[in-house]
């Protein structure tokens, strides 16, 4: 219904906030991470807003871009997580902290969220990974957003960074922390899977 709500920032809570436009005050859900992120009160704020309608419930649930916004939404596809869980599973990790444990199968990751045992968090996790690939996550990483339309080079920046990942999870580190490591690279013109390799274990230490 709202694709956003633009105003004053009004109130800030752990779990929600409420945004003043045009004489209405919003009550939106946040995660705690969301939250810890707001500017103080009173200032101007755009949150990206996802609603829920049911019988007896209105409710608005806000983020601060829209990458948060469709990772949420792709969370409360899963069965067992609601909209309160997605939010939990945001407040401890970030959007791309979430790609990364989904592809790298790390449920105890995501099980630190309040109130998502083991056996949600691998269902997250089942569930998600056909939703969630390397090649999105890692898309116009590393490159200047004005090169971001050179396909074919992308495709193959991201071929070099998946087999910098493969080879740094043979070498012994987590998938996760690999591809964490990796995302961090800025990739030069001249670069092979190898320099990838050498400049993201600078970043493993």
């Amino acid at each position: 219904m709202y694709a956003y709500i633009k105003g004053t920032l009004e109130e800030i809570s752990e779990d929600a906030v409420v945004v003043e436009t045009g004489g209405i005050g919003y009550n939106i859900k946040v995660s705690t991470a969301t939250a810890q992120l707001l500017p103080g009160v009173g200032n101007k704020v755009k949150i990206y807003t996802y609603t829920l309608v049911r019988e007896d419930v209105f409710n608005l649930f806000g983020f601060l871009t829209r990458d948060d916004l469709e990772v949420f939404k792709k969370l409360i596809t899963v069965s067992g997580i609601g909209p309160k869980g997605g939010l939990a599973i945001l407040s401890v990790m970030s959007a791309d902290a979430l790609r990364f444990a989904v592809m790298a199968g790390d449920a105890k990751a995501i099980a630190k969220a309040p109130g998502i045992g083991a056996k949600t968090a691998e269902r997250v996790i089942l569930e998600l990974r056909d939703k969630i690939s390397l090649e999105d996550t890692l898309q116009g990483l590393g490159t200047p957003a004005g090169q971001r339309e050179q396909a074919a080079s992308g495709a193959g920046d991201n071929l070099m960074r998946r087999e910098a990942i493969e080879a740094l999870v043979t070498l012994g580190y987590s998938a996760s922390d690999a591809t964490a490591a990796v995302k961090k690279v800025e990739i030069p013109e001249d670069a092979t899977s190898e320099s990838i390799l050498k400049l993201a274990l600078k970043h493993m230490f």
